[in-house]
């Protein structure tokens, strides 16, 4: 069994890959299995697999594949659920670039961040954005008649970055001279109905991991929650703070309670730094370690959505130094 290991990702969505439409990727897929022995067998066989109208390119889109829903749309239609208004949102979105932005200026990511052809600088935060810029904004998914609240301020960005970290047990960090930062205690991964629950993993994770910890909200000094949207963000705090959803879901018998918002991204999150999709694990994880130190906090909780209805929640305590 291994006593270390490195984790990380890196996504590049400046460059994503752009597919062939599904149905002509099919029909060349049938028209290569075909037997052709002359030219004539290869029109019949191209003719018969593919269509004029399967001519195309698939535009790259955040889209659930089972669903076929954008998440944009799903977080719309959560936000409605729960009540979260597009001021709400705006306001959200206003306190991660602000808070990133000073964050930057008061040097707190300068450990965090590798410099790229000597900067540190990261271009999707607007630290001079108002809330009166944000409310002009139109709608990125549905239309406002029908609930879409959700813009590309309330939203994050597709974004290119990597990240990664190192993982091994304490003795084996000792040995090789390193000093931790903090002990993964508790973590978990949770899987719910994508079409009506989709980006409800953080809720339904961190019910898993209070239940498996016997810790309370009250426990935690840091709370980090991936910033997908606004809107789904502020929807699973209102989903911990609801005895309805708490009793049906989970089956308790009172609600988890309110997340502290003070304590809540603090620094800024994805809606601002940006959310590469295979590195914001490993970003999480190593900015809520950092303000456990700083903080003099204890205990740390990080939690995520994820497409497909996929959630994950872990508990990290800050090693002592």
């Amino acid at each position: 069994v291994s006593t270390q290991s490195t984790w990380g990702g890196v996504e590049t969505f400046s460059d994503v890959p752009i597919r062939l439409n599904r149905n002509l990727r099919l029909g060349l897929l049938a028209f290569n299995r075909t037997k052709q022995k002359n030219l004539l067998d290869t029109i019949k066989a191209f003719r018969k697999n593919i269509q004029l109208k399967d001519l195309g390119i698939e535009t790259p889109a955040i889209r659930n594949f089972t669903t076929d829903e954008v998440m944009g749309n799903s977080s719309d239609r959560l936000a409605q659920r729960f009540g979260v208004s597009r001021a709400d949102q705006d306001l959200f979105a206003y306190n991660s670039h602000t808070r990133a932005a000073k964050a930057h200026k008061d040097g707190l990511y300068d450990n965090e961040i590798t410099p790229y052809e000597g900067s540190i600088h990261e271009n999707l935060i607007k630290g001079d954005s108002t809330l009166e810029k944000m409310a002009k904004l139109k709608p990125s998914f549905r239309k406002v008649e029908i609930g879409g609240t959700h813009t590309a301020a309330s939203s994050s960005p597709l974004t290119d970055g990597a990240a990664a970290s190192v993982i091994m047990e304490e003795e084996t960090c000792k040995k090789m001279g390193y000093v931790p930062k903090t002990y993964i205690r508790y973590w978990n991964y949770t899987a719910m109905d994508p079409f009506n629950d989709l980006l409800l993993g953080p809720a339904y994770s961190i019910n898993k991991i209070l239940t498996q910890s016997g810790l309370t909200l009250k426990d935690m000094d840091v709370i980090e929650i991936h910033e997908a949207f606004a809107g789904q963000v502020l929807s699973n705090v209102a989903a911990l703070d609801s005895t309805d959803f708490c009793k049906e879901a989970f089956g308790r018998s009172e609600k988890i309670g309110a997340i502290p918002l003070d304590k809540l991204n603090a620094h800024g999150g994805s809606l601002s730094i940006g959310h590469p999709f295979s590195a914001t694990g490993v970003r999480l994880m190593l900015t809520a370690s950092n303000r456990l130190h700083r903080e003099n906090g204890r205990f740390a909780l990080i939690a995520a959505c994820a497409d497909g209805g996929l959630g994950h929640a872990c508990i990290i305590e800050r090693y002592p130094q």
